[in-house]
């Protein structure tokens, strides 16, 4: 099933035709109600007029989420007061929050990608969905829940907390779908086991998992342990929350909402556009959005993006999974380093669980690294010789994928923190400023 046929199968012409004209509108609306754009581009002697089709988007200038703090907490904001009916503010640990403000008709457009993605999954009307995301100021949770709405399936505000009660209620309510971070999946399925709960009791069949970066490996893991098949979902606070660019079924790349949010692929160090197949990082321009338009904004998430056919049928350009983020990107001894290829590696491996930190600290000038990582039950042992053999057949491995020596520290089951939002798995001890 396609939710939105027209839309979703569009020829490509058809979509270069749409995102033009959706392009020049958009411009001309920010020119003359935002200060900020309208003092960059005539900072860079450019007016509405220069922008004639989706190609000329290369002209236009950048933004940043720092824009967005120095602008804090209205200043991007195109739409008057009055218009404006839902306010979201995406997390951050410095500086101001970014603000995002929401007009009628950009819910109706995140109700309707949410139920794009929804369907892509093969969710119907006839399936009941948890929303495990947080409500609030994160966009997750709400984003998800109008997404279900929409579609005219039954939805559980669930949230996030209180496990083995939302355990209970996936079981008795008959829920079929669940949205979640993919930390929250695993600490589910943690939970679950120490329940006794088998799953095939709770009865999921999908999963809808963003928010933070996860792997194949880790895929694998969860539709293993939760009996279910999951797919990624995308979506960032700035741009509109979850339902960017979605999964189909067939789990190759996530087809992006493009009549609605063009995709770049950039050179993160020359800010030069790439072609398609090149991993940069991912800049997105919001088509049609009324309260906070943005213009090339900046994601720093680096994946790829190609516009090769799909079998499922849509022609939209699809991305590839997040590999990492350029500012999240670890710089160690001169190598870059990506908590995603140390996740790939233990998961690789069945001797651990998929629950680690990184521990990054400077000695004498020196960059050190430490890998903590769980042992599961069935492996962790009072054999000393045993657990050095498993020790040094991780640091092998990762020595091998990330060309540098890392200290693997292996952990009891259970004793490294879980998350019930997005998962933290990187502490920086360095002083890098």
């Amino acid at each position: 099933m396609i939710w939105n046929p027209y839309k979703e199968c569009m020829s490509r012409d058809e979509m270069h035709a749409l995102q033009s004209k959706r392009l020049q509108k958009l411009v001309t609306y920010v020119y003359h109600n935002v200060p900020f754009y309208r003092n960059k581009m005539q900072a860079m002697d450019i007016s509405p007029e220069d922008i004639n089709t989706i190609d000329d988007i290369v002209r236009l200038p950048f933004t940043t989420k720092q824009d967005l703090r120095d602008n804090y907490p209205y200043g991007l904001q195109a739409a008057p007061p009055t218009e404006i009916v839902r306010v979201h503010a995406s997390s951050g640990t410095t500086g101001n929050p970014t603000i995002v403000g929401y007009t009628r008709k950009d819910l109706a457009v995140w109700s309707e990608v949410m139920a794009r993605a929804l369907t892509a999954y093969g969710v119907t009307r006839d399936d009941t969905f948890s929303v495990s995301y947080g409500y609030g100021l994160f966009t997750g949770g709400l984003g998800a829940h109008y997404g279900v709405e929409n579609l005219g399936a039954t939805v559980i505000p669930a949230s996030t907390g209180n496990t083995e009660k939302h355990i209970r209620l996936i079981r008795d309510l008959n829920i079929t779908g669940i949205a979640c971070t993919p930390s929250y999946a695993l600490y589910l399925a943690e939970t679950l086991d120490k329940m006794g709960i088998s799953k095939d009791e709770i009865g999921l069949k999908v999963g809808a998992f963003g928010a933070e970066p996860w792997t194949e490996n880790m895929r694998k893991e969860i539709e293993d342990r939760l009996g279910l098949k999951g797919y990624n979902i995308y979506g960032l606070s700035e741009i509109m929350g979850p339902g960017v660019s979605y999964e189909c079924q067939e789990q190759n790349g996530s087809h992006i909402n493009e009549d609605h949010f063009f995709p770049e692929i950039i050179d993160p160090d020359t800010l030069k556009q790439l072609p398609y197949g090149q991993q940069g990082e991912l800049v997105f321009t919001t088509l049609t959005k009324e309260g906070m338009p943005l213009l090339r904004y900046r994601t720093k998430d680096l994946c790829t993006l190609t516009d090769e056919e799909c079998p499922c049928g849509r022609t939209s350009v699809r991305m590839g999974r997040i590999v990492g983020r350029s500012d999240d990107m670890l710089i160690i001894r001169g190598i870059n380093v990506f908590p995603s290829q140390v996740e790939s590696v233990i998961l690789e491996m069945p001797e651990f669980e998929p629950q680690y930190m990184i521990i990054v600290d400077r000695v004498n000038n020196l960059d050190t690294v430490q890998v903590q990582v769980e042992v599961r039950r069935d492996y962790f042992s009072d054999d000393i010789g045993r657990m050095l053999a498993m020790k040094k057949h991780l640091s092998d491995k990762l020595k091998s994928v990330l060309s540098i020596s890392a200290d693997v520290k292996l952990m009891e089951p259970g004793s490294i923190e879980r998350s019930q939002g997005k998962g933290k798995h990187v502490i920086d001890n360095r002083n890098l400023k």
